[in-house]
């Protein structure tokens, strides 16, 4: 993929997603913070291209000064009334739209991981996945949309996610990377609505 042609997109289309969506951001803001105390975005540090570390932001989704495991299943007491709704809609991933316009990320790409889970990928793939900036959709985000629920219905749930969900997102992350194309990654997009529309 040109890697030229693919920052434009991300440019023109993030802007254009921030000014379009301003309203409903605004509204998303004033609804988290007269849910639960605490603040309206929620920054966690993720890692990004070549290895190097971003803060992803986020729509904070649960109670502020909440700890526990890096993964969230469906049903999660940590999750606020506003947060389980802007979880199922994906809403609270808007505000990704800022790290793409400033290049942490893109689009579409392999979605960012804590370092924790990163220092499980396998070294090969690692290498690869770590060489494109990360995304806010990718073919592993439209398979695993109810990864939740998915998780709810473990009994281990980090144990699941460790040796079940991240071999195979890292599969397919390594996969999107061989094969990235402008209409391939337009065509993710499209899913990506679509999903969000079920």
């Amino acid at each position: 993929m040109n890697a030229l042609i693919k920052r434009l997109l991300d440019i023109l289309i993030a802007a254009v997603g921030l000014v379009g969506s301003a309203p409903v951001q605004a509204a998303i803001a004033v609804a988290v913070k007269a849910d639960t105390p605490g603040p309206v975005l929620f920054r966690q540090v993720r890692v990004g291209r070549y290895g190097r570390p971003f803060e992803i932001l986020k729509f904070r989704t649960m109670a502020a000064g909440s700890s526990g495991a890096a993964i969230t299943p469906s049903g999660d007491r940590r999750v606020t009334r506003v947060g389980a709704v802007l979880r199922r809609t994906k809403l609270d991933e808007l505000p990704q739209l800022w790290n793409v316009l400033v290049g942490q990320m893109s689009l579409v790409g392999p979605r960012p991981e804590v370092p924790q889970y990163v220092e499980l990928w396998p070294a090969r793939r690692r290498e690869i996945i770590l060489s494109v900036r990360p995304g806010i959709t990718d073919p592993a985000s439209i398979e695993f949309r109810d990864e939740g629920a998915l998780l709810a219905a473990q009994p281990d749930p980090e144990r699941y996610y460790r040796e079940v969900l991240l071999p195979r997102k890292t599969q397919l992350y390594a996969e999107y990377v061989a094969s990235a194309t402008t209409r391939g990654d337009l065509a993710i997009i499209g899913r990506t609505l679509a999903a969000l529309r079920r």
